[in-house]
């Protein structure tokens, strides 16, 4: 379903777990990040309102894991502290940039969403590989739960991608973006954190 072409080295877990209060204060900084994506989707377009209703239901949706994933660390003693920056989504903006450019607002809303929808595929993917590997049995069910929530959200960013595009192969655009997701990959999954 979400066609990630390079799967996460299952020695990722191994990392996680050893660091999974790191995780978690990543993963919070992640969820707070989604909210505040949706909403400047919705002040870019306001006049989709279709598009505007949905990103509503996933800025709310982001925000109450944000709120759980903060739970969880303030029952592990720990406090969230300041943002992380987060490399790979550095790299897959910078790579739409470069290859597509802002070159016309359709362009850019695909790009917008394309963006959105490869980070919702990659953290459902790691979020799957939580839930079936941890020992806590308690971050086992909440990583699945958040799982299915990332994926309707992966679905609907690539919905809104080929609705709002006329002159824009999305299809073509997703299939490139892909690839140049998993030949990224191949850097990634030595740290602790969501995407790292």
């Amino acid at each position: 379903m979400l066609g990630l072409k390079m799967e996460t080295d299952p020695r990722w877990v191994n990392i996680a777990e050893r660091n999974i209060e790191e995780v978690l204060i990543d993963h919070a900084f992640c969820e707070q990040k989604a909210a505040s994506n949706a909403i400047s989707i919705i002040v870019q377009y306001p006049h989709h309102s279709d598009l505007v209703t949905a990103m509503i239901e996933i800025c709310k949706e982001e925000m109450d894991h944000f709120e759980m994933v903060h739970k969880k660390i303030l029952d592990r003693g720990m406090n969230l502290g300041f943002e992380r920056k987060d490399p790979y989504v550095k790299d897959l903006s910078e790579h739409l940039k470069s290859e597509y450019g802002n070159s016309s607002r359709e362009s850019h809303f695909v790009n917008q969403m394309l963006f959105a929808a490869m980070i919702e595929a990659r953290s459902c993917e790691r979020f799957k590989l939580l839930s079936e590997s941890l020992k806590d049995p308690d971050l086992k069910d909440f990583y699945r739960m958040l799982m299915e929530s990332e994926a309707r959200h992966f679905m609907t960013f690539l919905k809104f991608a080929k609705k709002y595009s006329s002159k824009i192969d999305v299809d073509k655009r997703w299939v490139s973006f892909l690839a140049f997701e998993a030949d990224l990959m191949k850097k990634y999954g030595k740290e602790q954190s969501i995407h790292g």
